[in-house]
């Protein structure tokens, strides 16, 4: 589903993910309201939304949409931005965003990161996402939310936390922590499963919100 209030920004993005083989465009929408509403008929796998509309912007129609209490489908989200540093992404990721696209990515990038994300994948690195994160976080307190969420971590599980929250891959991991590359993915697994993050990305933003992680600094626990 796209979701913009530019009409021909709208039909542009529409016809070129309806142009690849692997897609369907099943709906859009031109505001969050319309967006929330179409999503409960369309059940659309990834909405791209942008951030910035009427009546209900792209980050309070995300947090409807990722809410299993808003709605009984809940697709991924790639917001699109206008600006690569923007204090509404960070909002846009902690609402529960999978990350986020320029508006003027081009057709195969724009294509490339549907599948990504489709396939359930972070778009952005976590170390990307890390270091636009810290642009903003480094002006706001620390432990937005309690620490206790980590409390039913194993120990291991926590040290896997602190550092996927660094944005390290299964291999640095595996390397840090003197562990298989398999068994540190078993490990992300199940902490990601306890946790209930969607996906890496939202792993890095949890370490931030709850303190884990300081801006510059990395895990505190690592």
């Amino acid at each position: 589903m796209v979701v913009d209030d530019q009409p021909m920004y709208r039909v542009g993005l529409t016809a070129i993910l309806s142009a690849q083989p692997d897609m369907t465009v099943v709906a859009d929408a031109n505001d969050g309201v319309e967006a929330v509403r179409q999503n409960r008929t369309a059940h659309p796998d990834i909405v791209l939304m942008d951030v910035r509309m009427p009546n209900m912007n792209g980050i309070d129609a995300t947090r409807q949409l990722i809410s299993p209490i808003g709605t009984a489908h809940i697709p991924r989200i790639i917001m699109l931005t206008t600006f690569d540093i923007d204090d509404y992404v960070y909002a846009a990721l902690r609402a529960g965003a999978s990350g986020f696209l320029l508006k003027d990515t081009e057709p195969e990038q724009l294509a490339t990161a549907v599948r990504t994300v489709a396939a359930g994948d972070a778009l952005l690195a976590p170390s990307v996402t890390r270091r636009l994160i810290e642009n903003f976080v480094d002006s706001r307190p620390a432990g937005l939310t309690s620490a206790t969420v980590l409390n039913e971590l194993t120990e291991r599980e926590r040290d896997v936390f602190m550092l996927v929250a660094s944005g390290a891959s299964n291999r640095e991991i595996a390397s840090k922590l003197y562990i298989a590359e398999q068994t540190a993915k078993s490990h992300v697994s199940r902490m990601m499963t306890k946790l209930q993050l969607r996906d890496r990305v939202h792993a890095v933003v949890l370490g931030y919100e709850t303190g884990a992680i300081r801006p510059g600094k990395g895990a505190t626990g690592i």
